[in-house]
């Protein structure tokens, strides 16, 4: 790669600060001795001692590196001390050389003159640096320079990290930006002018200065200011409905990272109120590392996520099996970029093939298993329940049983809150999913676990990127019930607890993680839309469509009968293990197996509704709410 240290703006600073030595040299000859005829070999030495020292230092300290049109505290701190150092060197430099080499009385650069000769230097050459700064900053703001027709910016944060945020606009052409000003906390600094830019107010003027100001974005920028802080100036920049973007991460600007570049737009999860994770990492590389693990459904959204996971826990191999090949292979390609070392199959099976999963048992031999693959679009299930349950509830005992074939340690079942009392097919089969997990685990030495958890932002199939896309084509945004609420947490999160939770499991219980607050989708919808630059059901409308086949309100996280236990983990909880006699759970596959060779979608549903007696009495439930809640409807109408 190209060095491009000695850009021509480094090096014409550079030749400058040479002139300036030069000049502030001549400059005391005139002063102190009338004229410049005094001037011997000698003292060209002195002068390129000086120009040396100060050159090396100022390149030593990053001087050269700032463009001094954006300069702010920081770079003259820095100059500051360059400048010093240079000093006192050069004139131990100079003095030293004064007394080892030079003999001709004629030749001699006296004590007086030397101090003279650093004095009109560090002048010099602060004074031009400020006097460009001045003169660039007053015509750029006289005469509107680089402003028009690009996008106004408002920044969130008047500290050193979004002065060098500002600096990166300023000097690269490619952003097509023009930051118009500050908002900051610190009230001391309102009114007040840093590099060249005001200071508007403290946070709650934010709405006002937006609009007065027609600001185009949003930049946040404080680094190390806590979630909990940033999520609340996420909250009032949201409704100005502008786009937001938010600076890097303290982390990134200590390893240099931190540029205008690297910030993003924010996304709907920065507004949930979600708490940092922080996990037992020693404990999971204990029951990782040096482990071969098998990840069935590994190119699904939580599934490779998990894979990612495990990769950084050093096993002994990855084995990814899929039955969707374009996935199973960005991932593999993803996999080998980040992780070069890493052991890792990637293999093509279905879950529904217990003879290619027991070669794959047989061949590779794992530790551990997380069995995420399913079906899980609950409208999709709902038309089609027999491969709902061939997929999910029989896929799930092939994979089981081919755990408990082949000695696994420990097998980890992703399951769902739509198992805790199902109104749908997809919740209906997972619950029986849970049922065969905790049967295996009255007959089998492998630990059989299932970890329950929420809606994840943006999984497939989610509804984050499906209102993503209804905004990007300008709508309207669909939403099935204004008063339908989901837990939800992100894809990391989800992936990083279950792995905690693998290390709880003692065999048979259902874990089950802390979700957070349930989220109203309508107000997510909301906030997206806001998120987007948009103003909603004004430039984005919001159709409420009604509920569909097998859809809830809300979501439950645990059934009447688990008692709810604690882990060492605040965020991870356990349901006590429930007895599953495997009799009783083949003879209730016996009865799936039957409906679902009849083709017959109504016998298939009472085959689930035999089997799972839950999910009978949930579907009577939601059917009078479903009743109540359109008489409601109509009567709104006829009001």
């Amino acid at each position: 790669m190209k060095n491009n240290y000695f850009s021509k703006s480094r090096i014409l600073f550079l030749l400058l600060d040479i002139i300036i030595v030069a000049f502030a040299f001549l400059s005391v000859k005139l002063l102190c001795y009338g004229g410049i005829s005094w001037i011997t070999y000698s003292n060209y030495v002195d002068i390129a001692i000086i120009a040396t020292v100060f050159v090396i230092s100022y390149i030593a300290m990053g001087i050269y590196n700032n463009l001094w049109l954006y300069s702010g505290y920081s770079d003259y701190m820095k100059f500051f001390v360059a400048s010093v150092a240079a000093t006192v060197i050069s004139f131990v430099c100079v003095l030293l050389y004064q007394k080892l080499f030079v003999r001709n009385p004629i030749d001699y650069f006296g004590m007086r003159e030397c101090i003279l000769t650093l004095f009109f230097v560090n002048v010099g050459l602060l004074s031009y640096r400020v006097a460009i700064r001045v003169v660039t900053v007053f015509v750029m703001n006289k005469h509107n320079v680089r402003s028009k027709g690009r996008k106004r910016l408002l920044i969130i944060g008047a500290g050193e990290a979004s002065r060098v945020l500002m600096n990166d606009i300023n000097q690269n052409n490619n952003l097509d930006y023009n930051v118009v000003g500050f908002i900051d906390d610190d009230p001391t600094k309102t009114n007040m002018r840093f590099w060249g830019k005001r200071v508007y107010g403290t946070r709650d003027k934010i709405t006002e200065v937006c609009a007065r100001e027609n600001i185009d974005e949003i930049l946040i920028s404080i680094p190390s200011a806590p979630k909990e802080e940033i999520r609340h100036i996420l909250e009032i920049c949201s409704t100005t409905n502008l786009k937001i973007r938010i600076a890097p991460s303290i982390d990134q600007s200590i390893t240099g990272k931190y540029s205008f570049t690297n910030t993003r737009e924010v996304q709907i999860e920065d507004l949930l109120e979600r708490d940092e994770i922080v996990l037992e990492n020693d404990l999971i590389a204990g029951e990782i590392e040096g482990k071969v693990v098998l990840v069935t459904g590994g190119g699904g959204s939580i599934g490779s996520e998990l894979c990612r996971q495990i990769s950084n826990y050093n096993p002994k191999k990855l084995i990814i099996v899929d039955i969707y090949e374009n996935n199973a292979y960005d991932l593999q390609n993803e996999l080998r970029s980040t992780f070069p070392y890493l052991e890792m199959e990637v293999l093509i099976a279905s879950i529904r093939d217990f003879e290619r999963l027991d070669s794959i048992f047989d061949e590779f031999k794992p530790n551990m298993v997380f069995h995420a693959a399913a079906h899980k679009h609950v409208p999709l299930m709902e038309d089609s329940p027999g491969e709902a349950i061939k997929n999910n509830v029989f896929g799930t005992y092939n994979v089981a049983k081919c755990a408990d074939k082949h000695n696994v340690d420990k097998f980890v079942m992703i399951s769902t809150d739509k198992a805790v009392n199902p109104t749908n097919v997809m919740g209906a089969t997972k619950r029986v999913c849970e049922m065969v997990v905790q049967s295996f685990q009255q007959i089998s030495k492998t630990e059989f676990v299932a970890v329950r958890f929420g809606n994840v932002l943006g999984s497939n199939g989610s509804v984050i990127p499906l209102f993503k896309r209804q905004i990007e084509k300008g709508g309207p945004v669909t939403v099935t019930h204004k008063e339908v609420t989901r837990f939800f947490m992100t894809i990391p999160e989800a992936a990083q607890l279950v792995l905690q939770a693998s290390v709880y499991a003692n065999g048979g219980e259902i874990f089950v993680l802390d979700m957070g607050k349930p989220v109203k989708i309508y107000d997510l919808a909301v906030n997206l839309i806001r998120l987007s630059g948009y103003k909603p059901n004004i430039d984005i409308p919001i159709v409420v469509t009604g509920l569909r086949p097998g859809e809830k309100l809300y979501e439950e996280l645990l059934m009447n009968e688990e008692g709810l236990g604690k882990t060492s983990h605040k965020k991870i909880f356990i349901g006590q293990p429930t007895f599953m006699d495997f009799e009783e759970l083949e003879k209730n596959l016996k009865i799936l197996k039957d409906a679902v060779e009849t083709k017959d979608n109504k016998a298939i549903v009472y085959a689930l509704e035999t089997v799972v007696p839950t999910y009978a009495e949930s579907k009577k439930q939601k059917k009078k709410l479903d009743e109540k809640l359109a008489n409601e409807e109509k009567e709104l109408q006829n009001a």
